[in-house]
């Protein structure tokens, strides 16, 4: 009874309001709509009334004749095409009839005419109905939440907080209120994020001709690089929802707008494109999802007493590397700072080699050795850890120095949660990759592991997925245990050894320090050779424990591992984006069926947003169209492992990426650039088929012509970087120079001490800054200081040269003991990789495609000097030869 008095006063008042404004009812005699109640609110005048109201019935007819709606007063027929476009003629409009039947069970639940308005509906679902219960009761509902709110009040108040049952009102209701508002925004932002997807899937879906959709795609570029000079996380939330929107509005035109294809020829390499542009829009969601939120770990300290710090054992597990590589790991592993009696230093020889037997002994470090090389690396480890009896376990590749701060810093995670199975830090590589080498790059490009390092893993943590990456980490031995071991399936253990304990429910963390520093890969082959055994092992991982399949891992860490082991299939992607473009320059295939305009509104926002989203989220440790350089150095070499790991995960072995070599002499590696030489004849050959096409072929296909074009343009500019990239610039220096300042103290032959700092030092020397300028005799013998901590101690030196206040010294032979010093002293240092993350440069875009197309003609510039180089090699041998044949020859003149 109460519900309809309600109701009669409602529409008391409704009709006492429309007198007032003058509101007139429709001519059906329903009520008047919401247009004519804000017409009637804002304007008096009924002229002015009347000609708003033409022109709205105006507009609104032209809207319903673009989105097919029949009744113009019907609401249900603008919301049904407001979302789903009409259906062509001749076929069935099916939404049409899904949604009359949702109407017609609705309209009878509520017991309502089939027709009724909005507001009707709305009004059978608020007001209580007095004959019966309301189809929809919200009343109960309601209640039902007030109940369970009430015992949730009464749970956390008095069980929970231990407020008492009679305690004042005010004091215990306090809780009760600000839980409430927390619902109540929790409640408005799952609205708003249901009508954001909302808006999205309409956004998505709306056919736009290609001027609209540039309209569109430049509003949506305005406000992307609008955010992307905003320095917030949740910017990068928004350029990510911009760059989803103007992707899935991509693949939505793609996928039903451009596969009409004409012939057989054209449909197989049309969905092959298709297939390759498929890989990447999942590795672009599944690399937002990664690093959306980059968890920025800080280090959590030890207890003061050391009675409670863990026992740790340390692996450093050797093959066949030389003893200048593993001499300074083991020095500086010797300089922990760890109590002694807890720690103890495992040199693991799979070469069993005696020099290394006889190194450990002089070190004071243990050897251990083994019978075979079953499993190699993970073999060497397991057969470890069936040895020793440390908590936890450090594991060193034998090229990777660490520094004396690497357990304190590490250590806390693992006291703080008993769950803690890993703590991975950074591979930070204190010699030049081949990239920054023979490109010259160092310090302008990030190098091809720092965004692994810089960003995917912070990001991996934030989902506990970080990896495993095979050194400069600690394990604990229990959790080791329980999933057997290192894995030995694949050859990639460390990775695969993650996963297997994320799936027990062991927890991993990542700290971005750097606390050891390593070679990089001397040569291109190397380097490609090492990415071969990453990818195969990622490919194996994935045939033979699928992280998106099987029990134990969260969606989070699902995706984060999926997308490490997709990432490894780019291989024939890649490839297939470098040659598309010749499908149609060189045999005419149309193999994206739509008008060039079209593809470049479409397509064009698509990779804008991406790169304007990756340059926020990786610019420190990535610049843009790099990974193009990146991957197409390495597709060829991958394609072929990947898939084979993929049908046959068996097949391949561990191979040893070889460290500490030298490069005598400059050259150009044919051998590993013939895949990219090539790939390069065929786009030189369709662009030389294009020029053709443009002055022979049809006129009505120019725009095509001109995308194409483009398209190989640029895919030269991409294989001319990855040519560059093949000249192996000379490298003699068997130890590498490292940028560091640190207090030194030199101690001249006359008596004279004088405090200064280092710029560089290496194994074989280093550079002294002198606050005054001192020349001293080259060979002239001296001694130099250096210092750590409280503690000091000297080297001797001789000068090799000065300029200016600056002073370059080799180290003269060292002892044994000198020698262990002077590694804890520089590399072994807790500072002395500090300053790591402070050298990158942010990525700018345009800047960034400019250094690119300057590698690319660098490296066209290279390939002709060494074509021309070998052009004229030729011909002086065969004109020595001519020569000497001519010399040879008997005389006939006479």
């Amino acid at each position: 009874m109460i519900s309809d008095a309600l109701r009669s006063l409602f529409r008391l008042g409704r009709d006492i309001l429309a007198m007032r404004l003058a509101v007139p009812h429709r001519p059906d005699g329903r009520s008047p709509g919401v247009m004519q109640w804000m017409l009637a609110a804002i304007v008096r005048s009924p002229q002015h009334r009347l000609w708003i109201s033409q022109m709205s019935d105006r507009v609104v007819a032209r809207l319903a004749v673009r989105l097919d709606v029949r009744q113009l007063d019907e609401w249900r027929d603008w919301w049904l095409r407001a979302v789903f476009q009409p259906a062509r003629p001749g076929r069935p409009d099916y939404p049409g009839r899904a949604f009359a039947r949702v109407n017609e069970r609705l309209t009878q639940r509520l017991d309502v005419p089939a027709d009724a308005g909005f507001w009707q509906i709305v009004g059978a679902l608020l007001w209580r109905r007095a004959d019966r219960r309301p189809a929809f009761p919200p009343y109960t509902a309601w209640l039902a939440f007030r109940r369970g709110n009430e015992r949730l009040r009464l749970w956390l108040v008095q069980s929970l907080f231990g407020i008492p049952p009679d305690t004042p009102a005010e004091l215990a209701h306090r809780f009760d209120r600000k839980l409430e508002k927390v619902m109540q925004w929790r409640a408005t932002s799952t609205i708003v994020a249901l009508l954001g997807l909302f808006g999205v899937f309409w956004i998505v879906t709306t056919p736009f001709d290609p001027f609209s959709q540039l309209l569109f795609s430049i509003c949506t570029l305005t406000l992307a690089l609008v955010f992307r000079r905003l320095d917030s996380q949740y910017s990068v939330l928004v350029l990510i929802g911009l760059s989803l929107t103007s992707t899935v509005r991509y693949v939505w035109w793609r996928l039903t707008q451009s596969l009409a294809f004409d012939t057989v020829a054209e449909a197989t390499v049309g969905y092959m494109l298709v297939a390759a542009e498929m890989y990447t829009w999942m590795i672009l969601l599944f690399g937002y999802v990664q690093t959306i939120w980059p968890l920025h770990r800080r280090i959590t300290p030890l207890p003061p007493d050391t009675r409670e710090w863990p026992s740790v054992d340390v692996y450093i597990p050797t093959y066949n590397e030389g003893l200048v590589v593993v001499r300074p790991t083991v020095y500086a592993a010797c300089g922990i700072d760890w109590p002694p009696e807890k720690l103890n230093i495992y040199l693991l020889d799979d070469g069993r080699r005696e020099e290394m037997r006889e190194f450990a002994a002089q070190a004071g470090v243990h050897y251990m050795t083994r019978p075979d090389n079953r499993h190699a690396k993970a073999g060497n480890i397991n057969h470890a850890l069936g040895k020793t009896q440390g908590e936890f376990i450090a594991i060193f590749d034998c090229d990777h120095i660490p520094v004396r701060s690497f357990l304190q810093t590490t250590m806390g995670s693992f006291l703080k949660d008993e769950r803690c199975s890993l703590v991975q830090t950074p591979h930070h590589f204190f010699s030049d990759d081949p990239f920054e080498r023979n490109l010259a790059t160092r310090g302008a490009v990030p190098n091809e592991g720092r965004l692994f390092y810089g960003i995917v893993q912070d990001g991996n943590d934030f989902w506990n997925a970080s990896f495993f990456c095979g050194s400069c980490a600690v394990l604990r031995r229990t959790a080791l245990d329980e999933v057997g071991g290192v894995a030995v399936e694949t050859v990639t253990e460390d990775a695969h050894t993650a996963l297997k304990m994320h799936r027990r429910g062991w927890n991993t963390v990542y700290l971005k320090v750097v606390q050891a520093a390593g070679l990089a890969t001397e040569s291109l082959s190397g380097h490609v050779g090492q990415r071969i055994r990453w990818a195969r092992g990622m490919a194996q991982i994935f045939r033979v424990d699928n992280p998106l399949f099987g029990r134990g891992l969260k969606l989070g860490q699902r995706i984060c591992y999926a997308n490490g082991m997709l990432h490894f299939f780019y291989g024939i992607p890649r490839i297939i984006f470098l040659l598309a473009p010749i499908c149609y320059l060189f045999f005419g295939l149309h193999i994206v069926q739509a008008a060039a305009l079209s593809i470049c509104a479409y397509v064009l926002p698509h990779i804008a947003h991406a790169n304007i989203a990756n340059s926020r989220i990786q610019g420190k440790y990535r610049h843009s169209f790099w990974s193009d350089v990146y991957e197409a150095v390495l597709a060829w070499y991958v394609a072929l492992p990947t898939t084979v790991a993929f049908i046959n995960p068996r097949y391949g072995k561990f191979n040893v990426t070889a460290k500490g070599g030298l490069i005598e002499q400059s050259f150009f590696d044919w051998s590993i650039s013939k895949p990219y030489l090539v790939l390069l004849g065929f786009n030189v050959a369709g662009f030389l088929a294009g020029i053709l096409r443009y002055f022979y072929g049809p006129a009505h296909e120019s725009g095509a012509l001109v995308f194409n074009l483009l398209w190989v343009m640029f895919n030269l500019a991409v294989l001319g970087a990855a040519v560059a990239v093949a000249t192996e610039v000379k490298q003699v220096r068997r130890t590498h120079r490292v940028s560091m300042r640190m207090p030194a103290t030199l101690y001249l032959p006359d008596g004279r001490t004088v405090a200064c700092h280092t710029r560089d030092f290496s194994g074989g020397g280093l550079a002294l800054v002198l606050p005054v300028a001192v020349d001293p005799a080259v060979g002239t013998e001296a001694h130099v200081a250096l210092a750590r901590g409280a503690t000091e101690y000297g080297f001797p030196v001789s000068v090799v040269g000065a300029r200016g206040n600056q002073l370059f010294l080799a180290f003269m032979p060292l002892t044994a003991e000198q020698d262990k010093h002077l590694v804890q002293f520089t590399f072994g240092r807790a500072d002395a990789w500090r300053d790591w993350d402070d050298e990158r440069t942010r990525d700018e875009p345009i800047k960034a495609l400019f250094d690119m197309l300057a590698m690319g003609l660098r490296g066209y510039r290279v390939l002709a000097d060494y074509l021309l180089s070998k052009l004229v090699t030729r011909w002086q041998n065969r004109l020595r030869g001519a020569r000497r044949a001519w010399g040879d020859a008997p005389d006939t003149r006479a």
